[in-house]
């Protein structure tokens, strides 16, 4: 328990974080990675590159220095960073690493405005929170060990299938190289891969959706490939140019918050951008095989029939389901997008709505449905990489 002192004192930094946050974490970042390179094999460059794990970190300290006199309000998003953490190896030994380089950047950054009080303040305040994600991260760590078929950290794959479901995006089957069944996860559900491709300094990690049911031979993930000049093209260039049947890699168990609730029968809307779709492929599959009699709509946007996978597989399974429809809007052929006219019509009443692909995309797509009259409690949404913060038109 944190005294009220403490507490006083962290809230009080709040409209300083809201300001400076960015750049502290873009200092401690900095600083972290100079004092501690080996964690540059766990951390996903392209994200650092690109800034948004600067923004992520800043907007949970921000929501953690707010909230800190009721840590329970920010449970989710330790929940869901926690499953990030589970599946890149992040240790109880990162946290003090972490705490050290966070106090000195808010010091090198704030200057004398951070007084001794306020870093012996949050220095006693990120105790308490790392551990809180300590603790939570090693529930995890210990229930995916535990679980029928499951693993701790990693373990080496092989790629038994390599095939291309469009003009972009390739889909990869792993099957476990020692030869165990596979565990069950959550429709919607990622895993990471771990890479050491030839010239890289640093081990890569990168998170993908599964995009199939579950079952206990192989995972599938199906990966877009990415402008080759850009950080985060490394690893799906390597993918798809490289790897072939026969190649290892290694796996992480399957992680992520986001996923179909198999227990419920309510109707479903699953809404997808591009290769938003991967997840939404798992959970429509999930619904066919388990509850087929479930209602259920499938709503796609994509840049043009080409850059579309899967397309054939969704129609086969869409005539097979009785309370099933499936339609797909090309944007770059003259169908435009989804928005609330569209969405008026094909969403359904009342369901819950999943709703993955890019920020821009979940951002259009999340403010129809509200105009529609959808409420955040139906809306459930996963972001590739680290969550940023929508930016939504409300109605």
């Amino acid at each position: 328990m944190l005294s009220q002192k403490t507490i006083d004192i962290v809230k009080s930094t709040v409209p300083v974080l809201e300001q400076h946050g960015k750049t502290i974490t873009t200092v401690f970042y900095k600083n972290m990675f100079e004092a501690h390179p080996e964690l540059l094999n766990i951390f996903n460059h392209a994200n650092q590159s690109r800034g948004r794990q600067q923004t992520a970190l800043a907007n949970a300290v921000y929501a953690a220095a707010a909230n800190i006199d009721n840590l329970g309000a920010i449970l989710p998003t330790v929940i869901q960073i926690a499953h990030k953490h589970r599946s890149l190896g992040i240790m109880p030994e990162h946290y003090p690493i972490v705490g050290e380089n966070l106090l000195g950047a808010i010091k090198e950054v704030l200057g004398d405005a951070a007084t001794p009080e306020i870093i012996d303040a949050w220095a006693e305040a990120y105790g308490v929170i790392a551990d809180a994600f300590i603790g939570v991260e090693k529930e995890m760590y210990d229930k995916v060990e535990e679980a029928d078929g499951g693993w701790r950290t990693f373990k080496k794959f092989t790629i038994a299938q390599k095939v291309k479901e469009s003009d972009v995006i390739t889909s990869f089957y792993l099957k476990p190289v020692d030869g165990k069944k596979l565990p069950s996860y959550k429709p919607g559900q990622y895993i990471t891969i771990r890479l050491n491709i030839f010239g890289e300094k640093y081990t890569l990690n990168r998170q993908y959706s599964l995009s199939q049911a579950p079952n206990e031979e192989m995972f599938r993930i199906s990966v877009k490939r990415e402008d080759e000049c850009t950080p985060n093209g490394k690893v799906s260039v390597h993918l798809h140019r490289n790897l072939n049947v026969g190649d290892e890699i290694e796996v992480s168990a399957p992680a992520g918050d986001f996923y179909l609730d198999t227990e419920s029968t309510a109707p479903v809307t699953l809404i997808s951008g591009g290769v938003g779709l991967t997840p939404m492929m798992a959970m429509y599959e999930t619904i066919a095989k388990e509850t087929p009699e479930r209602q259920v709509a499938f709503l796609h946007s994509a840049r043009t029939r080409k850059h579309q996978a899967f397309d054939q597989t969704l129609r086969d399974m869409n005539e097979s389901l009785p309370n099933s429809t499936y339609e797909v809007l090309y944007s770059e052929e003259g169908d435009g997008f989804i928005n609330a006219e569209f969405l008026s019509k094909y969403a359904i009443k009342g369901s819950d709505v999943y709703v993955c692909g890019p920020t821009p995309f979940m951002n259009a797509v999340i403010s129809a449905l509200h105009e529609i009259g959808f409420t955040d409690d139906k809306i459930h949404f996963e972001f590739f990489g680290p969550a940023e913060q929508l930016e939504l038109v409300q109605a």
